[in-house]
């Protein structure tokens, strides 16, 4: 008869414990972790690359290549870039940090150092924004021969 009691007591307490907001707290804007704001999907930026794999054909080690990928927000809210990584060192991505309004043009500026590097190369750029749906990763390819 304990036990029912306790336990009657602790169902009470949980059901009692809800999460209720506040009116201050519905009015609010989500944020992403990278603290850019959540748009609705409709209304949310999207973008168009023109050419999202850039094929730099065959190099000798050491030379060093760049390319612009060129895209445009098709959306209808700015475009905000907030990081541009690659999978290592040697790739080297710039990206605008000014918001790329709808119907305007950016430019995302790569450069590959092949220093070290021999043979088939698949350079990976991963652009974090407020798109939706995300940004394209954008690739340099190439094949590396010794000098």
């Amino acid at each position: 008869m304990k036990k029912l009691f306790l336990i009657a007591i602790c169902a009470a307490a949980f059901s009692s414990c809800q999460n209720k907001t506040t009116e201050s707290e519905t009015t609010t804007t989500d944020t992403t972790s990278a603290g850019t704001p959540v748009i609705a999907e409709a209304d949310a930026p999207k973008v168009q690359v023109e050419k999202a794999i850039f094929e730099f054909g065959d190099i000798k080690q050491g030379e060093k290549v760049s390319y612009e990928f060129k895209f445009k927000n098709v959306g209808k809210t700015p475009l905000i870039i907030t990081n541009a990584s690659a999978t290592c060192g040697c790739t080297v991505p710039e990206y605008p940090s000014a918001p790329v309004k709808p119907g305007e043009e950016g430019v995302i500026k790569v450069v590959f150092d092949s220093a070290g590097k021999l043979g088939l190369q698949d350079k990976v750029v991963t652009i974090t924004s407020n798109a939706n749906p995300a940004f394209e990763q954008l690739h340099l390819v190439g094949n590396i021969l010794e000098k």
